[in-house]
C-alpha cells in the first residue's frame, strides 16, 4: 500500500499550518513550522498564487494529511458523506472524527493519529470488549474503547496518558485514565472540530 514516508514536518510547512503530525514535538520549540513558516523546496519563499481549483485542492490535501488518509480512502469517505442527510462537508468531518484511530488519539491514548493508527493495527485496543485492528472503523455513540490488559504497560500508551493534562478531551468523549478506558458519549458535531477547515471548498472540489 502506498504511504508517505518522507519527513511529515514538510507537510505542515506545505499547508502553512500545524497539522499536529509529530505529537509532542508540535508543541515544542523544535516544531519546524515555527522556525520556517514558508513551504519546503527551493521556490518555497516565493509568492504563492492559487487559482480557485488550487485553493480547493490545498484544503482537501490539508484535511487528508491531517487525518492520515490515502487518496482513495478520502474519496470513498467523501462519497459516503454525500449520501448522508445534511451537509456533505460537515458529514465528511464527522465521519473522519469517528474513525477509530482518531478516537484513540482524541482520548489521549496516543500522541498523534499516526501513532494511534499503528497501535490499533497492532491490536492494543478493544471496542465494546472485542479486539479491533482496523483503524478506519467508524465508532458509534455509546461505544467503549479500552486498552487491552496486556497492553497497559506499552511505553507509548503510558507516556501519552501521562501527558494527557496538557491536552483537552473533546466534550463528546469521556476518558477514565486510571482504568485505561474511554467512551463515546455522543456523536461529534461541527462545533467540536476546532481546526481551521473550510469543508465547503472540499465539497466544491469533488463537485467538479
Amino acid at each position: 500500500m502506498a504511504r508517505y514516508s518522507d519527513a511529515v514536518c514538510r507537510l505542515c510547512r506545505r499547508e502553512s499550518m500545524k497539522l499536529f503530525l509529530k505529537g509532542d514535538r508540535c508543541f515544542s520549540p523544535k516544531c519546524s513550522i515555527d522556525r520556517r513558516t514558508y513551504p519546503p523546496g527551493q521556490h518555497g519563499q516565493g509568492r504563492a498564487r492559487f487559482s480557485d481549483f488550487g485553493v480547493q485542492l490545498r484544503e482537501k490535501q490539508k484535511v487528508k494529511r491531517m487525518y492520515g488518509l490515502l487518496e482513495k480512502q478520502f474519496a470513498r469517505t467523501m462519497k459516503r458523506a454525500a449520501r448522508m442527510k445534511g451537509r456533505a462537508g460537515e458529514n465528511l468531518l464527522i465521519l473522519l472524527e469517528r474513525r477509530l484511530d482518531n478516537v484513540v488519539y482524541r482520548m489521549g491514548f496516543a500522541t498523534s493519529r499516526a501513532e494511534a493508527r499503528q497501535l490499533v493495527k497492532h491490536g492494543h485496543f478493544l471496542v465494546n470488549g472485542r479486539k479491533a485492528t482496523i483503524p478506519s472503523i467508524t465508532v458509534r455513540a455509546g461505544a467503549k474503547v479500552s486498552v487491552r490488559e496486556k497492553s497497559r504497560t506499552v511505553t507509548r500508551i503510558a507516556g501519552a496518558l501521562d501527558a494527557l493534562e496538557s491536552r483537552s478531551i473533546p466534550q463528546w468523549l469521556e476518558v477514565d485514565k486510571e482504568d485505561f478506558t474511554g467512551s463515546v458519549k455522543a456523536l461529534p458535531e461541527r462545533e467540536d472540530i476546532t481546526m481551521p477547515i473550510q469543508e465547503q471548498l472540499i465539497v466544491e472540489l469533488y463537485s467538479r
